[in-house]
């Protein structure tokens, strides 16, 4: 299979990104990884008319950490913050989930704000940038804004990226507590039937005083639940889990495929945030 026709654009400034982007507007796409872009060009589900690669645009291929997160460049491949070990120190909860996308060959070549970008409901990094309140940089011809993941994900496939703009960073917070993500999938590789990311804090006493998850594959973009008061502020071994566990189901929206029901989605997420959390408030 063959992509459709289109023009290829070559920048090597951000500055020079922007202006083809603001150029093309809506008919241009972006390619850094491709690992998304190009099976669905060669599917013909995406039919742009220009494709800009970044590849060569100087800046975009750091990462940064510091005591408050890790910030990580357009250009930054999966592989390059799961092998981070400043990054896993600042923000642990990005290996774990790194450690579930894809295969090794895909994570060597795909990238973190690409996936991001794509906004696939069953992805892992979405799910831990909403889980951790985090953050992706975008740029246009007119200046740089900040858009927190709240209101980055606003439905399968679809960010809050707009026509014209370069998706140039993302930030992932640091969190004092544990952290833990697991999924569910047919074969390992595969994307998630159903995933649970889980931020945890405890106090001195080993009792709940924040407990947070991010789901995935059950709802059109990740499904982050507070479920500090379902925890009760109790001790992990104490917490009634019924409770938890209804907090999050009430919340998801999961839906049948050739893969699983929806009710077995639902059962299994259920599962997921009790063991994700018991994992977190471990660490």
């Amino acid at each position: 299979m063959k992509p459709p026709p289109f023009d290829y654009h070559a920048p090597i400034s951000v500055r020079e990104a922007v202006e083809v982007l603001a150029e093309v507007g809506a008919h241009g796409k972006v390619l850094a990884g491709g690992q998304s872009l190009i099976p669905l060009l060669n599917m013909r589900i995406a039919a742009p008319a220009h494709l800009v690669d970044i590849n060569r645009v100087a800046g975009l291929g750091e990462i940064r950490t510091d005591a408050t997160g890790v910030r990580v460049g357009a250009l930054v491949r999966h592989a390059a913050v799961e092998r981070s070990a400043a990054a896993c120190l600042a923000q642990p909860l990005l290996r774990q989930a790194l450690k579930l996308v894809a295969h090794p060959v895909i994570r060597n070549r795909g990238t973190v704000v690409g996936s991001l970008v794509h906004a696939d409901p069953a992805a892992e990094l979405p799910a831990v940038l909403a889980l951790l309140g985090g953050s992706v940089r975008l740029a246009s011809t007119t200046g740089e804004r900040e858009v927190a993941a709240a209101d980055f994900f606003t439905g399968p496939m679809e960010s809050a990226t707009r026509p014209g703009e370069l998706a140039v960073s993302a930030f992932f917070p640091a969190w004092d507590g544990g952290t833990k993500f697991l999924e569910v999938a047919r074969r390992h590789g595969d994307y998630a039937m159903a995933g649970v990311a889980a931020a945890v804090r405890l106090d001195e006493d080993l009792r709940v005083t924040a407990a947070k998850v991010a789901c995935v594959s059950v709802g059109p973009a990740p499904v982050v639940v507070d479920v500090t008061g379902a925890c009760g502020g109790r001790p992990v071994a104490s917490v009634e889990w019924g409770s938890v566990v209804a907090a999050v189901q009430d919340r998801i929206e999961p839906e049948a495929d050739i893969h699983a029901t929806a009710d077995y989605r639902r059962h299994l997420t259920g599962v997921l945030v009790e063991r994700a959390i018991k994992a977190a408030a471990d660490v």
